[in-house]
């Protein structure tokens, strides 16, 4: 998150190391959410897919001509670790499942869970798309279904469904940021 977002919070002093000294530290324990100036419109947002590789500072840039504002895409997307709740690259999630798992191979080996298929993903006539339903269930249960009726997800097709999971954000439309810009500093320079 950049420096922006934390430089609006107060500073406090507080005796970190228990030691008697005062330290002036920045107030971490507020956290502004987004409220008024997004509440009162019916869709402050749009959907936004994250290419591979791609971070929060670019398309912060990319949006609203601002590295600086990719803590507005944190927040609105209630990302509290970038590190783990940002989608990794292609390479970078390789690199986990084989730390991980020990191997690609054994992760495309491993059963993680099964799923009962409910059904299958279809488009009604209006061009609406239904998605795939499923259901997980235990070993035996799943053993007791057709074929047609069952699928066994694999640690490794598993951390990619949770990887690309990740990859479908809000962004807040750029009409809203100076005024969320404006309210955030009215929140934490209030005294």
């Amino acid at each position: 998150m950049s420096n922006f977002y934390f430089d609006s919070f107060p500073r406090v002093t507080y005796d970190i190391k228990k030691n008697g000294k005062l330290e002036n530290v920045t107030n971490i324990m507020l956290r502004y959410k987004l409220n008024a100036v997004v509440k009162s419109y019916a869709s402050p947002y749009y959907d936004y897919v994250v290419e591979d590789g791609e971070r929060a500072d670019t398309i912060a840039f990319g949006e609203y001509e601002d590295y600086t504002l990719d803590w507005l895409i944190y927040l609105t997307n209630d990302i509290i670790d970038p590190m783990f709740d940002w989608p990794m690259s292609q390479n970078t999630l390789q690199k986990y499942i084989v730390k991980k798992y020990g191997s690609i191979p054994t992760a495309q080996a491993t059963v993680h869970e099964y799923r009962k298929i409910l059904n299958e993903q279809s488009v009604l006539f209006d061009g609406t798309i239904v998605p795939k339903r499923t259901l997980v269930v235990d070993e035996t249960t799943y053993n007791t279904l057709s074929e047609i009726d069952r699928e066994s997800i694999s640690k490794y097709t598993y951390e990619n469904e949770l990887n690309d999971s990740k990859r479908q954000i809000k962004l807040i439309s750029e009409n809203f940021v100076s005024d969320i810009l404006l309210e955030l500093r009215e929140v934490f320079y209030e005294e």
